[in-house]
């Protein structure tokens, strides 16, 4: 069974950084396509940036030169990396595989 388990996530004034953690058991990373995906309040679902098989990498046009997605295998575990974050970047943050499986969510606040 494949378990996505999300950490990092927090209070942030505006302008600084988080890190989010996706810690996954029952797969390998690596030979999936690896996403984290964004729910503010009252807002549908959207994804903020993607990993594939390859290492290539995608991102929502709002998070371009702020956020990065990695990843370290040995861990197997995804990151996000959030900089210069911003009030609109509030919402509950979601690791994905695949399309389908979700972990919990992390919150994160942009507030001052």
């Amino acid at each position: 069974q494949v378990q996505l388990v999300e950490s990092g996530g927090g209070l942030v004034q505006p302008g600084g950084s988080l890190r989010l953690s996706c810690a996954a058991s029952g797969s390998i990373i690596s030979n999936n396509v690896m996403g984290w995906y964004r729910q503010a309040p009252g807002k549908q679902r959207e994804l903020v940036a993607g990993i594939n098989r390859a290492g290539s990498t995608n991102y929502a046009d709002s998070v371009k030169g702020r956020f990065t997605i990695s990843r370290d295998n040995r861990k197997n575990t995804v990151y996000l990396q959030m900089n210069s974050l911003k009030p609109e970047d509030t919402a509950v943050y979601y690791c994905n595989q695949n399309g389908f499986i979700w972990g919990q969510g992390t919150q994160v606040t942009v507030s001052s």
